[in-house]
């Protein structure tokens, strides 16, 4: 049985479907309000938060995959996420169970140095310092051999139906919604964004191939990296009309985090949007030469026609 932990997100619906089509048909989904994907899908209804809750959410368990989102709040990261990781570290030592860990970059010093899987852990931002936290207690579970683990990275997400993320709510909600797209602080530096079924499919991959487990692996991104000015232009061309949109500079943003808990949560990570933004999947795409990337102009075509853009 493979078992999807914090299954109602983008990644662990995409994944479920996924798993299904190319590894099994034993798949369990666990969340607070599990949804099944698949009419066959098991459901267990659980608090990641509840050690017993995830200790039976794991019976009889081969793989587990954490793919929980929490309220995007600060000191709920720093609360919950070490908590939630070593829950599950328990729950897989004690079930013999496999991990397989989706992480994002959170805890990646916000420079222009190439991110890669050795890139040290160093963020200075209260969410980074969580996801800090929460990896270093598996690295640490990982090294002493207590469980089979493997840690999947990813950077920033983009992609149709129900995937959450900066350039689908400034860009893609925006023109859903008739309104002009936003753009963080500079239109004019390279994004490395990750398709959100490529992840899914990428996670799944490596979940299912024993010798990729005791290492850190980055989800597969395209490598022709665009900027916010070059993304709105592709948008452009394939809507046949200019797309005009506002770059929202730190003054009018700090403004918004007056108003808006969300944009105050936001803060943080501005530094990035001011930055190029590099991230390094080379490892992933040697491994598996025959994964196929969406491009960025692939994955625009299908979100215009997933929201309905006209």
């Amino acid at each position: 049985m493979q078992v999807i932990l914090g299954a109602n997100g983008i990644i662990g619906e995409e994944l479920a479907k996924e798993l299904r089509t190319n590894y099994t048909n034993n798949i369990k989904l666990v969340g607070r309000n599990p949804k099944k994907v698949h009419p066959n899908d098991i459901l267990y209804k659980g608090n990641l938060l509840n050690s017993e809750d995830v200790n039976k959410a794991l019976v009889n368990a081969d793989i587990a995959y954490m793919t929980v989102g929490l309220p995007y709040k600060s000191d709920v990261w720093l609360s919950n996420w070490p908590k939630i990781m070593q829950n599950v570290i328990n729950a897989c030592k004690a079930n013999n169970c496999k991990l397989v860990y989706f992480d994002n970059t959170y805890a990646y010093p916000q420079n222009t140095k190439v991110q890669k899987e050795n890139t040290e852990l160093n963020s200075e931002g209260k969410k980074g310092i969580a996801k800090k936290n929460a990896a270093q207690l598996l690295l640490k579970a990982i090294a002493k051999k207590e469980i089979e683990a493997v840690i999947c990275r990813a950077p920033e997400f983009y992609g149709p139906d129900k995937t959450k993320g900066i350039t689908n709510t400034l860009v893609f909600e925006k023109l859903k919604a008739n309104k002009k797209p936003k753009v963080l602080l500079n239109d004019n530096v390279l994004r490395t964004l990750i398709y959100t079924p490529d992840a899914s499919k990428a996670m799944a991959l490596i979940a299912n191939h024993p010798e990729t487990y005791g290492q850190t692996w980055h989800l597969p991104c395209d490598d022709n990296r665009l900027t916010y000015k070059e993304i709105i232009s592709e948008i452009s061309k394939q809507l046949g009309r200019t797309i005009k949109y506002d770059v929202l500079n730190s003054f009018v943003l700090k403004i918004a985090s007056f108003f808006s808990s969300n944009s105050k949560e936001t803060q943080e990570l501005l530094p990035r949007y001011t930055i190029d933004n590099i991230f390094d999947s080379s490892k992933f795409k040697n491994k598996f030469p025959d994964f196929k990337v969406t491009s960025y102009q692939e994955g625009i075509k299908t979100i215009i026609k997933d929201y309905q853009i006209k």
